[in-house]
């Protein structure tokens, strides 16, 4: 007869587990997500722009390609009215150039047509941010969460392989493990704390071989249990997309904000 299989914990059991993991990642990976975005930029516009370019590519490339580009074109009229041939070739080593320039373009003269090209004018819902070209609901998180102080908790490949790991989700369906983690933490923590998975599972819960004699949330994570998961000491992992990938060194002092 085969096992019987695991009993899902209560909603009650799973908020106390969300509760007791939250303040070790925050130790673990401090500050806020404004803090922990990786990406260069000035305003809702160039971080709307920057998370666009890092679909299938590093932060620190999209770092590398964006001062020329805010450069050329310093807002959504100027991106709007951008010559694709020459947006094309500025933006080639980020990937898929084609089709992001494209999203830039259209989503520039999205901005302009149905909302103004101040930055008072920047949409802010979930619903508006959407219908732009180029914009899905991760990106929009993204925006929400780290430059309009608004709640939001993009789902990345890292977030959603981590989270289910931690048995906060069963779900496969990034919507889905989104509505799950929502239900879990407080709103606003939801940027930071979506940074601090990704940062989580790209320095010690790694895919292939997680690290898990080190983690500091093995005494809450299930999967932790398995002996076959647990691996000897390795180098973090470097070009982490989407956050910074510094971490506070113990017993220090927690790193002031700088200025993205």
């Amino acid at each position: 007869m085969a096992p019987r299989a695991a009993r899902r914990p209560s909603k009650k059991a799973l908020k106390e587990r969300a509760a007791r993991i939250s303040p070790l990642l925050a130790e673990e990976y401090p500050g806020t997500a404004k803090e922990l975005c990786a990406l260069h930029h000035r305003g809702a516009f160039q971080l709307l722009c920057a998370t666009i370019l890092s679909a299938q590519c590093t932060d620190e490339r999209v770092n590398m390609v964006t001062p020329e580009l805010f450069r050329r074109y310093r807002g959504p009229r100027q991106l709007a009215a951008a010559d694709r041939a020459e947006l094309e070739e500025l933006i080639r080593s980020t990937g898929f150039f084609r089709s992001k320039a494209s999203h830039l373009i259209g989503m520039s003269q999205g901005l302009i047509e149905r909302f103004g090209p101040r930055p008072a004018d920047f949409p802010t819902s979930m619903e508006d941010l959407t219908s732009l070209p180029g914009v899905g609901r991760k990106t929009a998180n993204v925006v929400r969460s780290v430059a309009l102080g608004l709640p939001g908790l993009p789902v990345d490949t890292h977030v959603l392989r981590v989270s289910r790991l931690l048995g906060l989700t069963t779900q496969t369906d990034a919507v889905k493990v989104e509505t799950d983690l929502c239900a879990l933490f407080p709103e606003e923590q939801w940027g930071a704390l979506s940074l601090r998975l990704i940062l989580h599972g790209r320095r010690v819960c790694i895919a292939r071989r997680p690290r898990c004699t080190e983690c500091v949330l093995a005494e809450l994570c299930p999967s932790a249990q398995l002996g076959d998961t647990i691996g000897p000491r390795r180098t973090p992992a470097v070009g982490n997309p989407t956050v910074t990938n510094r971490r506070r060194p113990q017993n220090a002092a927690t790193p002031r904000s700088t200025p993205r």
